[in-house]
């Protein structure tokens, strides 16, 4: 097995579920807009992608075959061999308390349906923005994890604050998540943890053993915590669902930029771009369709 040490990692996160074109007009909003803007990321570095959809009108969607159609559109593109990485936060934004086992499998059949490399498994529960909740029930975790566990899709275990670390910590042990486990740290979300390098460490600190870890720096903390996360030895996350200005006042030109940028970070601290193939290695990940 080759030497990946030197390596790092570029996730992509394309269109997520809350900047709008009112914050970015290049925003990516239709399947094709998202596939176009993936393809240009990985010319630019990503070897991940993050994938939301979005209606129309630039809401969030939650409905499968707008998955699909995106999903499609990316595979489209033959000569890209990025990992993708679908969301399964799904409709979880400001549902009801009610929420059912019908909702728990609406977030699930993108993954079950396309086999993405990849999805995410937010490892707790937020007040989100102040305004509503981004609910990840415990019955919904566990679902997710047996899912992932059967079909080979890897969970990035996306964690917003330190309890959510010791959440997914206990799902390692009951074997609802198998390690080694992939960490996303998400920081600077409203109703998660502060965007600072402190914060960083900390998190880093209590990680366990063996395991992958990325980071992302929402809004005006994109570059420290990137810079930081490089310095540390984890992997990077950027993209418009995390920051839609490349400087201060500067919008971002799109999400190619914005890997172009991380790309050139990792190679001025003397390591390399990972390729896609290669982030599947370093991951442990299975390419279910070619």
């Amino acid at each position: 097995m080759a030497d990946l040490s030197n390596k790092r990692i570029i996730s992509v996160a394309i269109t997520g579920a809350w900047p709008t074109r009112k914050d970015n007009p290049a925003l990516p909003i239709t399947p094709q807009e998202i596939a176009d803007s993936v393809y240009e990321s990985w010319k630019a570095g990503a070897a991940i992608a993050h994938i939301h959809v979005r209606n129309d009108d630039g809401t969030p969607c939650t409905e499968f075959e707008r998955y699909k159609e995106t999903i499609e559109a990316i595979r489209a593109y033959k000569d890209c061999d990025i990992c993708l990485n679908i969301t399964s936060s799904g409709g979880s934004l400001g549902i009801d308390d009610g929420n059912t086992s019908a909702q728990d499998e609406s977030r699930i059949k993108p993954l079950r349906e396309l086999l993405p490399e990849m999805c995410s498994y937010d490892c707790g529960t937020l007040n989100w923005m102040d305004k509503t909740i981004f609910e990840n029930h415990p019955r919904f975790l566990e679902k997710l994890g047996e899912f992932c566990n059967e079909y080979k899709v890897k969970p990035e275990v996306e964690i917003f604050d330190a309890g959510m670390m010791y959440t997914a910590m206990r799902y390692v042990k009951r074997g609802i998540l198998q390690a080694p486990v992939h960490f996303q740290l998400i920081m600077g979300a409203a109703g998660g943890t502060t965007a600072t390098v402190e914060n960083l460490v900390y998190l880093k600190s209590i990680m366990p053993e063996n395991c992958t870890w990325g980071a992302a720096g929402l809004g005006k903390a994109h570059v420290p915590i990137m810079m930081a996360t490089i310095a540390m030895g984890g992997h990077l996350r950027v993209g418009l669902e995390d920051n839609v200005f490349y400087h201060k006042g500067q919008l971002a030109e799109g999400n190619g930029q914005l890997v172009a940028r991380a790309a050139r970070l990792i190679r001025e601290a003397g390591l390399e771009v990972a390729t896609p193939a290669e982030a599947r290695e370093i991951l442990g990940l299975t390419r279910h369709v070619e």
